[in-house]
Protein backbone atom coordinates (compact mmCIF):
# COMPACT_ATOMS: atom_id res chain seq x y z
CA UNK A 1 0.00 0.00 0.00
CA UNK A 2 2.99 2.21 1.23
CA UNK A 3 4.67 1.80 -2.46
CA UNK A 4 1.42 2.33 -4.50
CA UNK A 5 0.94 5.56 -2.30
CA UNK A 6 4.94 6.12 -2.71
CA UNK A 7 4.58 6.03 -6.88
CA UNK A 8 1.25 7.86 -6.74
CA UNK A 9 2.65 10.47 -4.77
CA UNK A 10 6.13 10.43 -7.68
CA UNK A 11 3.84 10.67 -10.61
CA UNK A 12 2.11 13.39 -9.44
CA UNK A 13 5.10 15.41 -8.79
CA UNK A 14 6.77 14.56 -11.94
CA UNK A 15 3.59 15.73 -13.61
CA UNK A 16 3.96 18.95 -11.79
CA UNK A 17 7.58 19.39 -12.37
CA UNK A 18 6.49 18.98 -15.76
CA UNK A 19 3.64 21.28 -16.31
CA UNK A 20 6.03 23.54 -15.03
CA UNK A 21 9.03 23.46 -17.23
CA UNK A 22 6.53 23.79 -19.80
CA UNK A 23 4.97 26.84 -18.47
CA UNK A 24 8.70 28.26 -17.87
CA UNK A 25 9.79 27.59 -21.66
CA UNK A 26 6.98 28.86 -23.01
CA UNK A 27 7.11 32.40 -20.88
CA UNK A 28 11.03 31.87 -21.68
CA UNK A 29 9.75 32.07 -25.26
CA UNK A 30 7.54 34.46 -25.58
CA UNK A 31 9.86 36.75 -23.56
CA UNK A 32 12.73 35.42 -25.39
CA UNK A 33 10.54 36.23 -28.81
CA UNK A 34 9.38 39.96 -27.43
CA UNK A 35 13.08 40.79 -26.59
CA UNK A 36 14.07 39.15 -29.98
CA UNK A 37 11.09 41.29 -31.89
CA UNK A 38 11.81 44.25 -30.04
CA UNK A 39 15.58 43.97 -31.04
CA UNK A 40 14.51 43.57 -34.85
CA UNK A 41 11.95 46.48 -34.25
CA UNK A 42 14.75 48.62 -33.04
CA UNK A 43 17.47 47.34 -36.01
CA UNK A 44 15.32 48.27 -38.62
CA UNK A 45 14.41 51.81 -36.76
CA UNK A 46 18.61 52.13 -36.65
CA UNK A 47 18.96 51.10 -40.44
CA UNK A 48 16.12 53.28 -41.47
CA UNK A 49 18.00 56.47 -39.35
CA UNK A 50 21.42 55.13 -40.47
CA UNK A 51 20.04 55.79 -44.61
CA UNK A 52 18.09 58.98 -43.88
CA UNK A 53 21.53 60.01 -42.67
CA UNK A 54 23.17 58.97 -45.43
CA UNK A 55 21.52 60.02 -47.85
CA UNK A 56 21.72 63.30 -46.13
CA UNK A 57 25.33 63.72 -46.26
CA UNK A 58 25.55 62.22 -49.92
CA UNK A 59 23.07 65.52 -50.70
CA UNK A 60 24.91 67.86 -48.54
CA UNK A 61 27.93 67.18 -50.13
CA UNK A 62 26.92 66.76 -53.68
CA UNK A 63 25.56 70.24 -53.07
CA UNK A 64 28.87 71.86 -52.81
CA UNK A 65 29.91 70.99 -56.58
CA UNK A 66 26.90 71.75 -58.06
CA UNK A 67 26.12 75.19 -59.60
CA UNK A 68 23.27 77.55 -61.15
CA UNK A 69 23.52 79.47 -64.08
CA UNK A 70 22.35 82.66 -64.80
CA UNK A 71 23.00 82.88 -68.27
CA UNK A 72 21.73 85.75 -70.51
CA UNK A 73 21.78 86.17 -74.54
CA UNK A 74 20.65 88.63 -76.89
CA UNK A 75 17.23 87.12 -76.61
CA UNK A 76 16.57 85.94 -73.25
CA UNK A 77 18.05 85.29 -69.95
CA UNK A 78 17.60 81.46 -68.22
CA UNK A 79 18.36 79.56 -65.78
CA UNK A 80 20.04 76.43 -65.75
CA UNK A 81 22.37 73.96 -63.73
CA UNK A 82 25.93 72.28 -63.59
CA UNK A 83 28.41 70.58 -61.41
CA UNK A 84 32.20 71.51 -60.93
CA UNK A 85 34.28 68.41 -61.94
CA UNK A 86 37.74 68.77 -61.75
CA UNK A 87 40.59 70.93 -60.07
CA UNK A 88 40.67 74.13 -62.84
CA UNK A 89 37.72 75.24 -61.76
CA UNK A 90 35.39 73.51 -65.00
CA UNK A 91 31.99 72.58 -64.84
CA UNK A 92 30.20 70.40 -67.29
CA UNK A 93 26.32 71.72 -68.00
CA UNK A 94 24.13 71.23 -71.40
CA UNK A 95 24.97 72.39 -74.76
CA UNK A 96 21.40 74.03 -75.14
CA UNK A 97 21.52 76.33 -71.11
CA UNK A 98 24.71 78.14 -72.49
CA UNK A 99 23.68 78.50 -75.73
CA UNK A 100 24.06 81.76 -77.33
CA UNK A 101 25.03 83.12 -73.84
CA UNK A 102 26.82 86.59 -74.15
CA UNK A 103 27.26 86.30 -70.41
CA UNK A 104 26.99 83.37 -67.51
CA UNK A 105 26.83 83.66 -63.72
CA UNK A 106 27.97 80.78 -61.59
CA UNK A 107 26.14 80.91 -58.15
CA UNK A 108 27.44 78.28 -55.40
CA UNK A 109 25.54 76.57 -52.40
CA UNK A 110 26.91 79.31 -50.59
CA UNK A 111 25.40 82.25 -52.83
CA UNK A 112 29.44 83.13 -54.21
CA UNK A 113 28.60 84.24 -57.79
CA UNK A 114 31.25 84.34 -60.66
CA UNK A 115 31.84 84.76 -64.49
CA UNK A 116 32.36 81.97 -66.63
CA UNK A 117 33.61 81.83 -69.95
CA UNK A 118 33.22 78.86 -72.35
CA UNK A 119 35.41 76.27 -72.61
CA UNK A 120 33.89 73.89 -75.43
CA UNK A 121 30.27 73.70 -76.63
CA UNK A 122 29.29 70.60 -78.67
CA UNK A 123 27.93 70.38 -81.48
CA UNK A 124 25.47 67.11 -81.67
CA UNK A 125 26.07 65.84 -78.01
CA UNK A 126 24.02 68.21 -75.59
CA UNK A 127 27.41 69.13 -73.85
CA UNK A 128 29.19 72.28 -72.99
CA UNK A 129 32.16 72.70 -69.90
CA UNK A 130 32.78 76.25 -68.78
CA UNK A 131 35.48 77.54 -66.95
CA UNK A 132 35.18 79.65 -63.59
CA UNK A 133 39.21 80.10 -62.52
CA UNK A 134 38.31 81.28 -58.93
CA UNK A 135 36.89 77.75 -58.10
CA UNK A 136 39.90 76.42 -58.79
CA UNK A 137 40.78 73.57 -56.10
CA UNK A 138 37.70 73.69 -55.14
CA UNK A 139 35.92 70.77 -54.32
CA UNK A 140 34.81 68.95 -57.29
CA UNK A 141 32.22 66.24 -57.80
CA UNK A 142 33.51 62.45 -58.33
CA UNK A 143 32.09 61.10 -61.37
CA UNK A 144 31.32 57.41 -62.44
CA UNK A 145 33.01 56.97 -65.38
CA UNK A 146 32.64 53.02 -66.20
CA UNK A 147 29.63 51.81 -64.61
CA UNK A 148 26.25 52.07 -65.89
CA UNK A 149 22.69 51.79 -64.10
CA UNK A 150 20.32 49.51 -64.69
CA UNK A 151 16.62 49.91 -64.43
CA UNK A 152 15.26 50.10 -60.79
CA UNK A 153 18.24 51.28 -59.27
CA UNK A 154 17.84 54.90 -57.19
CA UNK A 155 19.11 57.82 -58.09
CA UNK A 156 19.15 61.57 -56.96
CA UNK A 157 18.73 64.65 -59.04
CA UNK A 158 19.85 67.59 -58.26
CA UNK A 159 19.74 71.19 -60.09
CA UNK A 160 17.77 74.83 -59.95
CA UNK A 161 14.21 73.83 -61.23
CA UNK A 162 12.63 77.35 -62.08
CA UNK A 163 15.42 78.86 -60.62
CA UNK A 164 15.10 77.10 -57.50
CA UNK A 165 18.96 76.51 -56.38
CA UNK A 166 19.91 72.92 -55.57
CA UNK A 167 16.72 71.31 -55.31
CA UNK A 168 16.37 67.40 -54.69
CA UNK A 169 14.69 64.98 -56.69
CA UNK A 170 14.31 61.28 -55.54
CA UNK A 171 13.91 58.90 -58.31
CA UNK A 172 14.93 55.71 -59.98
CA UNK A 173 16.29 54.78 -63.30
CA UNK A 174 13.16 53.37 -65.42
CA UNK A 175 14.55 53.03 -68.66
CA UNK A 176 18.08 52.76 -70.48
CA UNK A 177 19.31 52.92 -73.98
CA UNK A 178 16.80 55.51 -75.18
CA UNK A 179 18.13 57.41 -78.54
CA UNK A 180 15.74 60.55 -79.92
CA UNK A 181 16.59 64.14 -81.41
CA UNK A 182 15.71 67.56 -79.76
CA UNK A 183 16.68 70.74 -82.32
CA UNK A 184 20.08 70.24 -83.27
CA UNK A 185 21.06 67.80 -80.89
CA UNK A 186 21.05 63.66 -80.63
CA UNK A 187 20.57 62.05 -77.55
CA UNK A 188 21.81 58.33 -77.90
CA UNK A 189 21.60 55.37 -75.77
CA UNK A 190 20.63 57.94 -72.40
CA UNK A 191 19.08 57.37 -69.03
CA UNK A 192 15.02 57.85 -68.82
CA UNK A 193 14.27 58.56 -65.20
CA UNK A 194 11.51 59.14 -62.76
CA UNK A 195 12.06 62.53 -61.91
CA UNK A 196 11.18 65.36 -64.26
CA UNK A 197 13.33 67.77 -66.23
CA UNK A 198 12.24 71.53 -66.50
CA UNK A 199 13.70 74.98 -67.02
CA UNK A 200 16.67 75.05 -64.62
CA UNK A 201 17.12 71.90 -63.97
CA UNK A 202 19.06 71.06 -67.13
CA UNK A 203 22.99 70.29 -66.86
CA UNK A 204 22.33 69.50 -63.05
CA UNK A 205 23.97 65.84 -62.06
CA UNK A 206 22.69 62.75 -62.05
CA UNK A 207 23.66 61.03 -58.53
CA UNK A 208 24.01 57.05 -57.77
CA UNK A 209 22.25 56.92 -54.65
CA UNK A 210 24.56 54.13 -53.36
CA UNK A 211 27.67 56.18 -53.80
CA UNK A 212 27.08 59.63 -54.29
CA UNK A 213 28.67 59.63 -57.90
CA UNK A 214 27.67 61.34 -60.55
CA UNK A 215 26.34 59.27 -63.02
CA UNK A 216 24.67 61.60 -65.91
CA UNK A 217 23.93 64.98 -66.13
CA UNK A 218 20.19 65.59 -66.33
CA UNK A 219 19.03 66.85 -70.06
CA UNK A 220 15.51 67.02 -70.69
CA UNK A 221 11.87 65.90 -70.18
CA UNK A 222 8.91 65.13 -70.77
CA UNK A 223 6.57 68.21 -69.34
CA UNK A 224 3.76 67.86 -67.09
CA UNK A 225 5.08 64.01 -66.58
CA UNK A 226 7.96 62.56 -63.89
CA UNK A 227 9.63 61.24 -66.84
CA UNK A 228 13.33 62.93 -67.25
CA UNK A 229 16.34 61.75 -69.73
CA UNK A 230 20.26 62.15 -68.42
CA UNK A 231 22.63 61.54 -70.55
CA UNK A 232 25.39 59.41 -68.97
CA UNK A 233 28.93 60.12 -68.08
CA UNK A 234 30.47 57.16 -70.09
CA UNK A 235 29.00 58.71 -73.06
CA UNK A 236 30.98 62.15 -72.41
CA UNK A 237 34.00 61.89 -70.41
CA UNK A 238 36.22 61.68 -73.05
CA UNK A 239 35.14 64.46 -74.83
CA UNK A 240 34.50 66.69 -71.67
CA UNK A 241 38.37 65.70 -70.35
CA UNK A 242 39.72 66.79 -73.79
CA UNK A 243 38.16 69.94 -73.99
CA UNK A 244 39.57 70.92 -70.59
CA UNK A 245 43.05 69.78 -70.90
CA UNK A 246 43.52 71.51 -74.44
CA UNK A 247 42.41 74.65 -73.20
CA UNK A 248 44.14 77.24 -71.50
CA UNK A 249 42.98 80.47 -69.99
CA UNK A 250 44.22 82.55 -72.07
CA UNK A 251 42.33 81.58 -74.88
CA UNK A 252 39.21 81.94 -72.97
CA UNK A 253 37.51 85.55 -72.39
CA UNK A 254 36.39 86.39 -69.09
CA UNK A 255 34.25 89.24 -67.89
CA UNK A 256 36.44 92.07 -66.49
CA UNK A 257 34.66 92.29 -63.39
CA UNK A 258 32.35 90.05 -61.05
CA UNK A 259 28.49 91.47 -60.68
CA UNK A 260 26.15 89.15 -58.15
CA UNK A 261 23.12 88.42 -59.63
CA UNK A 262 20.96 90.12 -57.06
CA UNK A 263 20.09 93.48 -57.99
CA UNK A 264 17.07 93.86 -55.72
CA UNK A 265 15.58 93.75 -52.52
CA UNK A 266 13.14 90.94 -53.10
CA UNK A 267 16.10 89.05 -54.69
CA UNK A 268 18.44 90.25 -51.57
CA UNK A 269 15.89 88.84 -48.93
CA UNK A 270 15.68 85.61 -50.39
CA UNK A 271 19.30 84.96 -51.51
CA UNK A 272 19.64 85.64 -47.51
CA UNK A 273 17.45 83.77 -46.14
CA UNK A 274 18.77 81.21 -48.29
CA UNK A 275 21.90 81.06 -46.88
CA UNK A 276 20.81 81.55 -43.19
CA UNK A 277 19.29 77.87 -44.08
CA UNK A 278 22.42 76.83 -45.54
CA UNK A 279 24.64 77.73 -42.60
CA UNK A 280 21.50 76.18 -40.40
CA UNK A 281 22.16 72.82 -42.79
CA UNK A 282 25.97 73.14 -42.14
CA UNK A 283 25.32 72.73 -38.43
CA UNK A 284 23.57 69.89 -38.24
CA UNK A 285 25.49 67.77 -40.59
CA UNK A 286 28.74 68.61 -38.39
CA UNK A 287 29.92 70.45 -41.48
CA UNK A 288 31.28 73.38 -39.08
CA UNK A 289 34.19 74.83 -41.52
CA UNK A 290 31.56 74.86 -44.16
CA UNK A 291 29.22 77.03 -41.90
CA UNK A 292 32.32 79.51 -40.77
CA UNK A 293 33.29 79.79 -44.20
CA UNK A 294 29.89 81.80 -44.45
CA UNK A 295 30.61 84.44 -42.09
CA UNK A 296 31.79 87.87 -42.97
CA UNK A 297 35.72 88.75 -42.21
CA UNK A 298 34.54 91.03 -39.22
CA UNK A 299 32.74 88.22 -37.45
CA UNK A 300 35.70 85.99 -38.25
CA UNK A 301 38.02 87.96 -37.02
CA UNK A 302 36.24 88.18 -33.70
CA UNK A 303 35.34 84.58 -33.07
CA UNK A 304 38.10 82.06 -34.35
CA UNK A 305 37.11 78.61 -35.78
CA UNK A 306 38.04 76.40 -32.86
CA UNK A 307 35.60 78.76 -30.55
CA UNK A 308 33.15 79.10 -33.34
CA UNK A 309 33.02 75.15 -33.39
CA UNK A 310 32.99 74.55 -29.93
CA UNK A 311 29.41 76.12 -29.83
CA UNK A 312 27.76 73.40 -31.52
CA UNK A 313 29.80 70.54 -30.75
CA UNK A 314 26.71 69.23 -28.50
CA UNK A 315 23.65 70.11 -30.64
CA UNK A 316 22.35 67.34 -32.85
CA UNK A 317 20.04 69.13 -35.28
CA UNK A 318 19.81 72.96 -35.47
CA UNK A 319 16.15 73.53 -37.67
CA UNK A 320 15.40 76.50 -38.70
CA UNK A 321 11.42 76.85 -37.63
CA UNK A 322 10.97 80.60 -38.98
CA UNK A 323 12.68 83.69 -40.60
CA UNK A 324 11.19 87.19 -41.07
CA UNK A 325 12.72 89.54 -42.60
CA UNK A 326 12.88 92.94 -40.20
CA UNK A 327 14.77 95.61 -41.84
CA UNK A 328 16.48 95.93 -45.53
CA UNK A 329 18.68 98.23 -46.86
CA UNK A 330 20.53 98.53 -50.84
CA UNK A 331 23.25 95.88 -49.53
CA UNK A 332 21.95 94.38 -46.23
CA UNK A 333 19.42 92.55 -45.11
CA UNK A 334 18.56 91.85 -40.96
CA UNK A 335 16.13 88.61 -40.67
CA UNK A 336 15.00 87.27 -37.43
CA UNK A 337 14.83 83.16 -37.06
CA UNK A 338 13.62 80.82 -34.50
CA UNK A 339 15.56 77.87 -34.30
CA UNK A 340 14.91 74.57 -32.59
CA UNK A 341 18.05 73.02 -31.00
CA UNK A 342 18.44 69.84 -30.17
CA UNK A 343 21.41 69.20 -27.84
CA UNK A 344 23.27 65.85 -26.99
CA UNK A 345 22.76 65.68 -23.72
CA UNK A 346 21.64 62.67 -21.14
CA UNK A 347 17.71 64.72 -21.16
CA UNK A 348 18.14 65.12 -25.40
CA UNK A 349 16.84 68.36 -24.62
CA UNK A 350 15.28 70.46 -27.02
CA UNK A 351 14.67 74.08 -26.96
CA UNK A 352 13.54 76.86 -29.25
CA UNK A 353 15.95 80.05 -29.36
CA UNK A 354 15.60 83.34 -31.28
CA UNK A 355 18.39 84.53 -33.53
CA UNK A 356 19.25 87.71 -35.50
CA UNK A 357 21.19 87.80 -38.73
CA UNK A 358 22.69 90.62 -40.82
CA UNK A 359 23.66 89.71 -44.39
CA UNK A 360 25.28 91.33 -46.49
CA UNK A 361 27.09 91.56 -49.36
CA UNK A 362 31.53 91.70 -48.63
CA UNK A 363 34.13 91.90 -51.84
CA UNK A 364 30.72 91.03 -54.19
CA UNK A 365 29.96 87.85 -52.23
CA UNK A 366 27.35 87.33 -49.71
CA UNK A 367 28.18 86.49 -46.48
CA UNK A 368 26.72 86.29 -43.07
CA UNK A 369 28.07 89.88 -41.23
CA UNK A 370 26.60 89.53 -38.01
CA UNK A 371 24.62 87.08 -36.20
CA UNK A 372 23.31 87.25 -31.91
CA UNK A 373 21.15 84.80 -29.82
CA UNK A 374 18.27 86.40 -27.86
Amino acid sequence: MKNKKSISITLFTLVVLLIGISLNFSLYNGLFNQTLNAEYQILEIEEERSSTDDLQHIIHEVQKSVVQLNVSTPYTDRVGSGFIYNSRGDIITNAHVIEDAESINVTLTNTETYPAAIVKVGEEKDIAVIRVPQLMNHQPIQLEENEHLVPGEEIIAVGSPLGFQNTVTLGIISGIDRSFEIDEFNYENVYQISANITHGNSGGPLIDRRTGRVIGVNSAGIEESDIGFSIPIPAIIEDVKNWSSTTSNDELTFPSEIRPTTTNQEALVEDAQYLIEYFAESITMNDYLNAYALLGSDKQNNTDYPSFRSRYLDILTFDIIELTEDETSSHTVTINASIELNKTNETNQTEVVDYTFTVGYENDQLRILDYDQH
